[in-house]
């Protein structure tokens, strides 16, 4: 009879927490996430738009004769491409991408296209992704996309060279949308952990993932914010996205349903289970949130572009909106990061910043951005996130690089290290000590 009597206890404890969620995700909007970064600047925004037309170009067939180019056109010159490889020369590994020579900005960019909905190998490479199957370096990364970036980075390390080679003073730049922003993201790590194949320093290399696929465990996703950039446009599910992407593609005809068992999942999970997961998957990177909605507002606002490298809260909600599709495009894309970077532009205008100024302001940009990068490697490590890895105390990337070559030359570095350390201390002994005439070492006598 008691337990009878305490199920209307229960039926109301269950509705209350019902109704709580409710109300909690229909007022959480994609906002939220980014209201504590700071404002992204014109000069760090700047390669967006471009970078987007760039990707565009890749879907066009004679790009000296475009259909489909956006307003002012692609901005891209047809003598400077190197080479092109549609579907049929990538044998379905890895959708379309060219190699742009940019001798204007003193670029070598490599822009890869997002996914086809008519080719069954795109959701082949997108859907090969068993949780916890690859790893990669002390973390977890997607296997298709991997496998991607592996078969671009076998097909063009030579091309690449041979460019960087030329051209030794020009940036490489690594550039893609969706499907293809994970790629890059991925064969931006394949590059830097085989840098003497490119014979390229680290900071002479950059990867733009527009609207990417989660592709990389956090630590990963982290330590690479120096070189990773990735750009959301507010309510994009697919950087979101927790659950298999094969659930994601066999349920669009109940796309609404899935996006609120999603969004139960990740309301009842917690955070501190989420960060300790290994195998969790993020957006990789530098973010880069464009935010023009507000809640219960109609229509869209001037585009404010928020920057951070988070640690906890990164993209770790679905977002219930009828936008969480519209905002993956790359057209709707390019467009609000043009726009917002025209108000940025603008507004630098009216204050009438002098270039020697401007040239100050981009020096502390790239400190604040290398203290950012720190300040989230101790949070991953304060956090417990596996394989975090502390920042050198002198300011550089040498140590982590250090753990991320160990795997490929382990007894290599370790028998160097010892002979440097031996070396080390009988140079020490031999400015210290004297040996006397019977045989034991004396202190060294200094003259006055």
């Amino acid at each position: 009879m008691s337990v009878i009597c305490g199920l209307p206890i229960l039926e109301c404890v269950y509705c209350l927490g019902c109704a709580r969620w409710v109300w909690k995700k229909c007022l959480y909007t994609a906002g939220y996430e980014s209201e504590n970064w700071g404002l992204a600047t014109a000069e760090e925004f700047e390669p967006i738009p471009r970078f987007c037309r760039m990707i565009l170009a890749v879907y066009e067939d004679d790009i000296r004769n475009p259909q489909w180019a956006p307003e002012g056109g692609y901005g891209i010159n047809a003598d400077w491409i190197i080479l092109r490889k549609d579907y049929g020369d990538n044998q379905g590994c890895v959708t379309p991408y060219m190699i742009y020579l940019d001798h204007d900005r003193s670029e070598i960019i490599l822009a890869v296209s997002g996914l086809n909905l008519g080719k069954e190998s795109d959701y082949a490479v997108l859907l090969d992704n068993k949780l916890g199957q690859t790893e990669f370096h002390g973390g977890y990364v997607h296997n298709g996309l991997l496998k991607a970036a592996e078969w671009v980075f076998d097909a063009e390390w030579e091309v690449l060279r041979k460019l960087i080679a030329e051209y030794p003073t020009y940036m490489l730049t690594f550039v893609g949308h969706s499907l293809g922003a994970g790629v890059v993201a991925l064969l931006t790590m394949l590059a830097l952990h085989d840098r003497d194949k490119l014979g390229l320093q680290r900071n002479k290399m950059k990867c733009y993932a527009i609207a990417p696929a989660r592709c990389m465990s956090l630590n990963l996703a982290v330590r690479y914010a120096d070189v990773i950039n990735s750009i959301v446009l507010q309510d994009d599910f697919l950087p979101r996205t927790t659950t298999a992407l094969e659930s994601v593609y066999r349920s669009l005809l109940c796309w609404p349903c899935l996006l609120c068992l999603l969004c139960l999942k990740d309301t009842c999970t917690l955070e501190e289970k989420k960060l300790r997961d290994p195998r969790r998957l993020y957006a990789p990177g530098r973010l880069y949130h464009i935010v023009e909605r507000k809640p219960f507002r109609f229509g869209r606002f001037p585009p404010v572009v928020r920057t951070a490298v988070p640690v906890d809260g990164r993209f770790d909600h679905i977002v219930l909106s009828c936008n969480a599709t519209s905002d993956h495009a790359i057209l709707w894309i390019e467009r609000e990061s043009r726009q917002a970077l025209d108000l940025m532009l603008e507004k630098d205008r009216h204050m009438d910043i002098p270039a020697e100024q401007k040239m100050v302001r981009q020096k502390s940009l790239a400190r604040e951005h290398s203290q950012e990068y720190r300040a989230a490697l101790q949070r991953a490590v304060a956090l417990d996130i596996p394989q975090a890895y502390s920042p050198s105390s002198y300011g550089t990337f040498h140590e982590i690089d250090i753990k991320e070559d160990s795997g490929r030359s382990s007894g290599k570095s370790s028998s160097l290290s010892d002979k440097k350390q031996s070396e080390g201390w009988n140079e020490f002994v031999g400015r210290m000590f004297d040996v006397d005439d019977t045989g034991h070492m004396v202190f060294k006598k200094t003259t006055p």
